[in-house]
Order: structure tokens, then sequence, then C-alpha cells
């Protein structure tokens, strides 16, 4: 839970080292643009944590339905039409029905404009006057079209159908057996053991003992460990029994209906008592019941209402620059047929005019002028030309992406075996765009790092303890030839591994009361829950650094061993100890320091407190010894990338505690900023610490991390890292960046004070003048080397908008040029780190880089706070690492290391990317050169709007005879392997770069298909011209010509994708050689005197196949149109791969011999970044979620109730 920062820190400039407050960003926030978020004017307040008292509106009456159904809750929906703000809980997850999804299927499809320009073709092709083609030339490609997109349609809907069945129709227990759909806000439910939670339900009683109950959350975030939720002790004391929970009366009020999941504030009002509640007494639907037998709840919020259901409305549409593209292609496609059919029919009325007129062969009866007559043949030609704009252009990519996905799903080396975890496109309209990535954005820890925790080293009393970690990387002569040995604690985790023996020597001599108090205050001030699986201790942490201190405070002998509602016992060394606990003020981001109050046996009052150097230094009492000494520790520690945090203890007087006790107890029941007042309490006792020392915690690289950094800078991929981390870390992050570049590393680390001065000078420059600009007038760095630009969300506050309101008041564009000033600089440098950022400024950062540098960005995170910045890239990728799997669920793409990026980009992403740019390039090729033969035909038809192919053929060219090589390619094709994609990681550039597929590429392929379609055209025509066939006949007839022109057209269309293809398999060939053969097998099929019987009408074209190719010269006249129409492609392939070859031309000349080195490589191969131990550290993070405080401090144990306290149900279940 988000807590307002406490008022102490008293700076009103920007702090480095402090992580400015900020609420995480919900879905709903996220539907305002980042632009209008970036610009919004300075100094804006930021919107409040708490409910304030006008939000807490939400009311609820237990076992009382009438009192939700009153009119002062009902609201207005349509004029005078009310109903009750109270959702049911029945839940509308599909969007069709038997009855309405014809319609509604139709509709949404005919939003589309392609869809509704071909069924406006089909209208006029029903008019007699206009229409020069049958109807079923359109329908038919159109029916298609529609229908397999109803049918992914209809597949989709199923399985909503499949939802709702198994969810709203599920069984739970509310005194008598009833759905889900039938519960209403106010019910009393009861649930058991493995049930799924209905609705948002305060917790009121289990059978665990002081009403406990566990609960998995996989259905919210995909955690699969068990979260603990707990009742009210009043309720649990008072409403075991069903009589009790049936005579239950509490008036709830709470806050309205959101999509905050980790946030619950209201109060209870029953026997003239408010008591307070908050998310910890909540369960939530989605989850499931576990390790409980039953549980009672009142239901809160139902149906549309709940936090899970919040949470699944609007995200963020992301389209791929392709597709923005290739919409601005089609309607140029659009305009260049309007412009034709217009030149067309102005043709016409003057051919008409000057000779149709006067040609009384030509009269048709009908008394209609030229001009009006060049009308209806524009429309005719837009008919005619209709197949510019390829209907089947959108399903076609539809079909690949969603090969391209498997692909994805399916690659085994993008397989991790240790936790079973596939890489999952999560999306199939996002390809392509993987092959255009320039920035990347990343979290570090759970990203780059593995977030799996180790005690390291530690400083205490002033003296340090633990392997010198420099020392050690590079001679191991300096450190223990062994580890130490715990074989003295029976209780010890064998794997826990420790270096220094002095350390333990002093602590088994038990003369240094300094180190005693130490691993005594790791092993009590924490929220770890322990468990005791077959006699050893299972512990579950809330994050894995307060894991690894309670686990290393347990090998050197002080164990925690149990804790009960008001105790917490541990053992010293070899004696067991209870200590009576009074208060756990708990960990959150805010405040960054947690602390305990413990009542000793001897009857001393002491708190312990553990927290991050920043808040604790301030703290500390003028008397505190040592600090001097940790702090120069501490800066060591930070040096080595070590995660630090200070220790630190008081005592207190019992009349000190007991006036404290008081605004304590006044705090937690307060409903006005609840949090706040905590904070102030907080603050009160937390002041005149003593300083006892600070931890040091490695947290390791994943394997591949610096490999795979190495690999994507070669390919000029920035990677920006995005922390909640110190700033000390970050110069470490920075070195492997920089050394992943080059050998030779010459960093020069901008630290927030030089960026502001140069900013400061830079400001007399004219707003304007910076605008639109992809590059500073004057660079930032003119000096060479490798620079590294390192900023704090402390500064991002302070100088981007700080400045602004101080130095610019509201001036709109000095804002903009201020950030354009931050863009440029930081796109100048080789690393740049921000560390101390927000959810919000993680956001923040990637949505300035995506306005003013238009590249295509990439965002990568593992936990909850990267979920807004997976959300604003153009690609979101999630890693299913430690901290949940929020950031997987709200990714486009996920696996579970980062080194498959590398993969992902590289290989998939070139591949799709250069498959889907031939694929369009092609498909436009195509179409023009099959559209634009009626252009040249019109000439010698007095514009007349007539066909120059036989009616079938326009039909069935896009569907049968040209799509499946096309689609072939776009799915299969490769110009080189993926082991030679990784090796040469220059072969990524092109993609960045847009080269292949651009309004130059259009034009190309147009003009391709206008000297296509000039050929195959006037070389039959001239061979019609003046000929005599064997028999003695001239064979020059209108049949013919559309036989000889189509059969030219499909053999230079399959030939020409044949030259493009650089990757064969089986499949092409069968591809290419079937569409031929299709071909002529619908043609005579088509054109045979039996269909002709059965359809005399539709099929006019009877024997003109068979008696057009049996004569051999119209044979050579096929082979010489498809030879002239191939040779110049073959000529410019060979100059462009000999003369101008690219990278990737280069490759595959040589693809044998990089194959040869790359087996010598793989025996042999230096690792790409020498990692030293102290390169793969990181600072202490201060985004780990909230403890077990509550849970702990309200009195609930883990002990089971005695059976004689269990009442019986005798309901079924279903």
């Amino acid at each position: 839970m988000s807590r307002r920062r406490a008022d102490s820190q008293g700076s009103l400039g920007p702090d480095d080292e402090v992580m400015p407050y900020s609420d995480d960003e919900t879905d709903d926030e996220l539907d305002a643009s980042s632009e209008e978020e970036l610009e919004e004017p300075p100094g804006a307040p930021q919107p409040p944590a708490e409910v304030r008292p006008s939000e807490m509106g939400w009311k609820v009456k237990a076992n009382d339905r009438p009192y939700h159904h009153l009119p002062e809750f009902e609201k207005k929906v349509f004029l005078c039409i009310k109903k009750s703000r109270y959702s049911g809980n029945a839940i509308k997850t599909y969007k069709y029905n038997v009855l309405t999804f014809i319609p509604l299927n139709l509709y949404e499809q005919f939003k589309r404009v392609a869809n509704l320009y071909f069924l406006a073709l089909l209208i006029l092709q029903i008019i007699p006057d206009i229409s020069t083609l049958p109807w079923y030339t359109t329908l038919i490609p159109l029916v298609v079209v529609l229908g397999v997109t109803a049918i992914k349609d209809l597949v989709d809907d199923l399985v909503r159908h499949m939802y709702k069945t198994s969810d709203g129709s599920s069984v739970c227990f509310r005194f008598q057996s009833s759905k889900w759909r039938n519960i209403e806000v106010g019910d009393v439910v009861r649930l058991r053991k493995n049930d799924f939670i209905p609705a948002d339900i305060l917790l009121l009683s289990s059978s665990n003992p002081n009403s406990l109950c566990y609960v998995e959350t996989a259905e919210l975030d995909g955690e699969t460990n068990l979260k603990f939720k707990l009742g009210l002790r009043v309720t649990d004391e008072q409403l075991q029994e069903e009589r009790q929970l049936a005579e239950f009366d509490a008036l709830i009020e709470c806050e309205e209906p959101n999509n905050r999941l980790d946030k619950f504030i209201g109060t209870m009002l029953w026997q003239s008592e408010r008591y307070p509640l908050d998310l910890d007494n909540m369960l939530l639907r989605g989850c499931k019941v576990r390790n409980t037998e039953e549980c009672h709840g009142l239901v809160i919020f139902a149906g549309a209402d709940t936090k899970i259901m919040r949470n699944g409305g609007k995200t963020r549409f992301k389209r791929t620059k392709i597709d923005e593209l290739m919409n601005y292609m089609v309607y140029t496609i659009f305009a260049l047929l309007i412009l034709v059919a217009a030149g067309l029919a102005i043709g016409h009325s003057f051919w008409y005019e000057e000779i149709g007129s006067n040609a009384w062969y030509l009269y048709d009866g009908k008394d209609q002028s030229a001009s009006y007559r060049g009308f209806l043949s524009f429309w005719g030609y837009i008919i005619v030309l209709n197949t510019m704009v390829p209907i089947s252009l959108y399903v076609s990519v539809e079909v690949i992406r969603l090969g391209q996905s498997k692909f994805i799903n399916w690659d085994l080396q993008m397989y991790f075996a240790e936790k079973d975890t596939p890489a999952k496109a999560r999306t199939t309209t996002l390809n392509e765009q993987l092959g255009q990535i320039e920035y990347i954005f990343s979290d570090k820890t759970g990203t780059l790092t593995q977030n799996v925790m180790q005690f390291k080293k530690c400083t205490i009393a002033g003296r340090s303890y633990g392997t010198d970690l420099l020392c050690c990387s590079r001679n191991s002569h300096c450190c223990s030839e062994q580890p130490v040995d715990w074989s003295w604690n029976q209780h010890a985790d064998r794997k826990f591994e420790f270096m220094d023996h002095s350390l333990v020597a002093i602590i088994r001599s038990k003369k240094d009361k300094d180190v005693t108090e130490f691993f005594k205050l790791l092993s009590l001030c924490h929220t770890v829950m322990v468990e005791n699986k077959d006699g050893e201790l299972v512990y579950q942490a809330a994050s894995p650094d307060e894991g690894a201190l309670v686990t290393a405070a347990r090998n050197f002998g002080y164990v925690f061993l149990s804790r009960t509602q008001d105790t917490i016992s541990i053992k010293e060394m070899d004696h067991e100890t209870t200590y009576e606990m009074l208060a756990l003020l708990d960990f959150n981001s805010d405040r960054k320091r947690m602390s305990i109050i413990l009542k000793f046996p001897d009857g001393r009052v002491r708190l312990y407190c553990k927290g991050a150097d920043t808040v604790i230094y301030e703290r500390l009492s003028p008397n505190s010894r040592h600090k001097e000494t940790t702090q120069t520790a501490l800066d060591e520690f930070a040096n080595a990338t070590l995660r630090t945090l200070c220790l630190c203890y008081k005592d207190i007087s019992a009349d000190e505690y007991a006036a404290w006790s008081r605004k304590h107890k006044d705090a937690q029941v307060a409903m006005v900023d609840r949090d706040a007042a905590l904070d102030r309490v907080y603050e009160e006792i937390e002041s005149n610490l003593m300083l006892i020392g600070a931890t040091a915690i490695e947290d390791k690289l994943q394997d591949g991390v610096p490999e795979t950094i190495a690999t994507l800078a070669k390919a000029d991929i920035k990677i920006w890292v995005l922390t909640g981390d110190k700033k000390g870390t970050s110069e470490e992050v920075v070195n492997v960046i920089l050394k992943c570049k080059s050998k030779s590393v010459c960093c020069s680390c901008v630290s927030s004070d030089k960026l502001r001065i140069r900013q400061t000078q830079r400001r007399h420059e004219p707003p304007a003048a910076r605008l639109g600009k992809k590059k500073p007038v004057q660079p930032f760095f003119p000096e060479p080397g490798k620079n590294a630009l390192i900023i704090t969300g402390g500064w991002l506050v302070g100088s981007i908008n700080l400045i602004v309101s101080t130095v610019l008041s509201n001036n709109k564009d000095g804002n903009m040029s201020l950030q354009i000033d931050f863009v440029d600089m930081a796109c100048e440098c080789e690393a740049v780190i921000c560390c101390r950022v927000t959810p919000k400024q993680k956001a923040n950062v990637v949505s300035l880089v995506k306005k003013y540098k238009k590249a295509v960005t990439l965002s990568i995170g593992d936990g909850a706070n990267d979920v807004n910045m997976i959300k604003t890239a153009d690609i979101g990728v999630g890693i299913s690492g430690q901290e949940g799997m929020q950031a997987v669920m709200s990714s486009d793409y996920a696996f579970a290391q980062f080194r498959y990026l590398e993969r992902l980009l590289l290989v998939h992403g070139r591949w799709s990317y250069i498959r889907m740019c031939k694929f369009l390039r092609y498909f436009f090729f195509k179409n023009f050169a099959f559209t634009l033969v009626h252009f040249w035909y019109s000439f010698f038809s007095g514009y007349s709007s007539q066909v120059a192919y036989e009616d079938w053929f326009i039909t069935l060219y896009n569907l049968c005879y040209s799509s499946l090589p096309v689609l072939l390619v776009g799915l299969l094709d490769q110009d080189v392997n993926d082991k030679l994609s990784l090796k040469f990681p220059k072969l990524y550039l092109p993609g960045q770069q847009g080269s292949m597929f651009n309004y130059k590429n259009f034009f190309i392929s147009l003009f391709h298909g206008i000297f296509v379609s000039l050929i195959i055209f006037f070389i039959p025509y001239g061979a019609f011209l003046q000929t005599m066939g064997q028999d003695g006949e001239a064979p020059s007839d209108y049949q013919s010509l559309a036989v000889v022109t189509a059969s030219s057209l499909i053999f230079t269309v399959n030939l020409q994708i044949s030259l493009d293809t650089s990757y064969w398999t089986f499949v092409n060939c069968f591809a290419v050689l079937g569409s031929i053969a299709i071909y002529f097998g619908i043609m005579f099929d088509i054109h045979s005197a039996g269909i002709h019987v059965i359809f005399p009408s539709q099929f006019t074209f009877t024997g003109a196949a068979s008696n057009a190719l049996r004569q051999p010269y119209l044979w050579l006249t096929i082979i010489l149109t498809v030879g002239i129409s191939l040779l110049p492609v073959i000529c410019i392939q060979f100059l462009h791969k000999t003369i101008w070859p690219s990278v990737g031309d280069k490759v595959q000349r040589n693809r044998k011999k990089y194959e040869m080195e790359m087996q010598v490589e793989e025996k042999k191969k230096p690792s790409a970044f020498q990692r030293g131990r102290r390169s793969r550290r990181s600072a202490y993070a201060f985004s780990h979620s909230r403890g077990y405080a509550d849970l702990i401090s309200s009195g609930r144990s883990i002990r089971r109730r005695p059976p004689s306290l269990l009442y019986a149900q005798t309901l079924e279940n279903k």
C-alpha cells in the first residue's frame, strides 16, 4: 500500500538519493496520452493517495437486500430510467449470442474501410448501366474474407462463453446453495477450501485461528505463493455460528469501486463501535481459498464493480509502423484508383463523341449524352480496377502474424527448463515491430539481475566483515580457501555460503555485544512467516532481501523459530528466547524502513529498526557512534554494487511507550489520511536511534546479460536502465554497458548538477528554434569518448518540472524545449541510467523518447512497478521472475530470462520484419500487374470499362492462383539462419532504418507492376495483331487474348516470388508449382462445354483455353512475355549482389565459411564481457512490497483452532 512520505524529509529541491512519491498509474489513468502527462502545468499537485471523506460513498448493509435498492442508491441510466448503483454478480464476458452473432459481427467488420468499400462496389455491380463485371467477382472474395474473420471471432467468443459457464454458474454457500450470479451486495456467504471467491468480500471469520485465511492470487497477479487475509477480531469472536451470521447487521462505509488491487479503505459500524478496514480484510474475486477449511464473508463489491473486473477494461492499442504505413499506402491506392478512373472516364466521353456516336454498329439503343456515358464509365472503371485495393491484404497479414507468433512460442532456444517456462507471444499484431527496435528501457532488479539475494558482507560497530569481493575475483589466495563450516548449527541452511571465519569465531565466543545485537536484530525485526515442514524451517518473506537477512541470522546462530499473536521466538545460539511483540511498523517504498517494538524477558522495551541509509542517518541520535566508519563501509559496499541496509535500535521507557501506543491506536482508526497519520506516529517513535551497523547483499546478474547487451549494442540498439535502486549501483551498470561496447572504456558520467548547468546555459535559446530538430545544433558532448548519463527520479521532478515552473512559468514551449534538451543529451550517451524513479516516471521517460525521437521503443521488466513502462512502450516484454506475474500479464511478449531478448529481436524480430516487407512489396506488385492490364486494354476498347480477363479469373486470382506462395514467404523466408543472425548484429540495421518497406519501395512496386502489366498486355497484343493458326484460321479473338494474357501473368507472378524467395523448402516448391497447376486445372474446367451447359450465362469462355493453348506460337508468346518481364529483375538482382551487395548479401555469399568458423568458435569462445564478481551487484531497492506486519501485529497466529471450536457444515459442495 502506498503511503505519503514523512514530512521530515524537509527538502524543497530535488534530492538525488530520494525516490519521489508518485501513485502508480491505474489503467484508467493510462487512457490519457503520455504527451498530456508530460505537458501538464508544472507544479500541478499529485493526486492524493488516500480516499477523501466525500469519496466514502459506498454503503453496504449486511443481510439487508432491500436497503441497497433504496432511491438514494439509484443512478440514472437513460432519461428517467434509473437502476440500483450496486451491480449484480452476473458477468457478461462474451460479445455474441446465437441471435446477435451475425449482425454484430458484420457490423464490426464493416467498420473497416476496406470491407465497406467492397460492399459499396458490390452494390454498384448490381446496377446494370454501371456494372461491367458480374456480382460474384466481388461477392466471393468478400464472403471469404468476412467468413475467415467471423470464424476467428466465433472461436474467441466460444472461449468467453466457456469462462462464463465456469464462472457465473459456479456454486458458493450462502446458508443455502446458490450460484454466483444470484449473489448480491450485502449477502453473507460461506466458502470452503479450494473454492474460487465469487465477489469482493469482507472476511468475517474462518475455521483457522483468529480468522486467518489463506488465498492464492494467481488469477489477479499470476503469483502462486499463498497470501494471508484476516478478519477483524470482533467478527472473529462473535460470528462463528450460523445464527450469529444471520443476525449480523453491520453497516460498511468504504471507497467507491475502483481498480486498485493494492488498496482498500473503509470502516465497519457495528454495535455502536467503528472498526477500521483495509485490504488485508478483503477477499478479492478471482482468488482461491487455500489451506482454510471454510470461511465467511460479507459481499462488498459484486459483478462489474469488483476489482478484477475493473482491471479488465481499457488497455492501450498498439500498432506497428508498418501498419500505419500500409494504411497510408492503401489510401494512396484509393487516390490513384479515382484518378485513373476519372482519366479513363474523360477519355470515354471524348471517344464516344468523336467515334462511338458516329459508328452505327455500336448503337445500343440508349439516347445518352457523351458526358453521361463518361460518368457511367467512371463508376464502371471503379469496379473494374477495384483489385488495386487488395481485399485479402489484411486477412493475409493476420495469418502471417499468427504463424510468426507460433514460431516464437515454439522456439526451444527461448525455453527456460529450470522453471518450465517457454517464451510466449501474447499478441499477434506486433511481430515485425520487433525488427525495428531502437531503444530498450530495462528495469534492473529481477530483469538484469536474478533477484536472488545472498548475504555477503556487513559492518558492525565500525568493523567490516566478509570477503573482499574485488580481491577475491582477481587473487584467489587473498580469501579463505574454504567457506565457513556450519556443521555446529543444526538449523543452518546448507546452501548459505560465507567466507569470513573471523565473524563466526566472534559470535561463538559470545564476547562481542554489538555482534550479538546485530544478529538478534536480523532475527527479530522482520515480517517473515515460518513453517515447519518435515523438521525443516521454511521461511516465506515479502521480499528476497528480507529472506536473505533472516537466513543469514539463522546460519550465524540466531534462528527465527516461530511467532504468535503477540510473541516472537528465536534461538540465540544454544538457548531459546521469547519476546513480547508490542508493535510492528511495516516497510513500504516511501518509508524505506521497518521497525519492531519488543518487550524483553527482563521487562525492557526496545525498538529495532532497519532501513535505507538515507532515512536512517537523519534519524540517528547525536550520541550514536560509528557513523563515519559505517558510512565509509556503505560507500564501499555501494561501489561493489551490493544492496545495503542500516541497522539501529532505541530503548524506550514504559511511560513513553504507553503514550505513543495511544496515539498509534487513534491513527489506526482514522478515516482521513490514515496512512499519513500512521506515518506521523511512526516518525515520532523512530527518532534518536543508535546505529549498530549495516548489511550488504549480493544480487547477481542473470546468465548471459553482458553478452546480450554486447550483441544488442552492435545492432545499434541503445539500452536505458530505469530502476528504483540507489545511485551507487548505477556506475557498475554503466561499466557493464560500456565494456560491452568495446574493450577500452572512457566513461564520462554526467551528474545531475552538470546536466542542470548545461540546460541553464541553453535556456536563452528561443524555444521555437529547437522544435522539430532531430539533432541539437551543438552536441552536448563535443569531446570524443564514451559518455554515460546517470540521473535520479528526484532530478527528473526537479529539473523538468521545478525549473520550468520557477524560470519559465507556464510556458509550454519552454517546457517542451527542456524536455527536448534532456532527450538530446541522453541520446548522445552510450549508457543512460535513471535511478530512484517511480513507475510513473519510468513511463514518462519512455514517452519522452517516443515523442521527440519518433523511435520504436521496447520496455522490459519483471515486477508490478514496470507495468506502466511496459504499457507505454511500442513493445512490452515481461520477465517471469521473482516479483510475480503482473509484468507478464501486461506485456506483449514474455519469457524467463533477459538473454532471450537477443534472440527475440535479432532472429524472430528481424525475420518477421523481412518477411512482412517482402510480402507487402510483392502483394502490391502482383495486384498492380494484374489490374493495370485493364488500363492498357481500355485504349483499344473505347474506354468502355470492358475487362481484359475472364470473369472467373478475376474472382480467383487473389484467392487461389497467387496467394499461397507469398503467404509461405511471409511465414518461412529467411535470408540467413538464426546463428548467422546473432553472429552479425549489423543485419538488424535495415529494420531500424525502415529501408525495406517505405514509400520508395511502394512506388518501386507500383512501377514494377506497371512495367509487367505493359509487357503482359502488349506482347500478346502484338502477337495476335496479324497471325494465322496452323488450321488456317486467325485465333486473334478476345477470349484467346484473355487466356494468353492471364497465363503469362500467372507464370510471371509465381516465378517472381521464386526469385524473391531466399529460403527454399519443399513447401515453397509445392506452392509455386501447385498454384500454376491449380490455375490450369480450374481454367480448363470452367472453359469446358459441360459446365457451360449447366450455367450458360456464368461460363461463356467455352473451349477458349483448349483452342488457344494448342497453338505452339501462343506458348512461345507466353514464354517471351514471361522472359521479358523477369529479365530486368534478374539483371538488377545480379548487379545488386555483385556490385552493391548489402551486409546480408555478403553474409549469404560466405555462409559456409562463417558456419565453419562458428563451429570452431563454439569450442573456444571468450566471454564478450569478463565478469568479475563486483560487476554483478546492485544496491538496495525500495520497491518491494509491504510485509506481513498487519497480519502479525493484529494477533493472528498460524496455530490451528482446536477441533472442538469447529462447527458442522451440512451443505453440499458443487
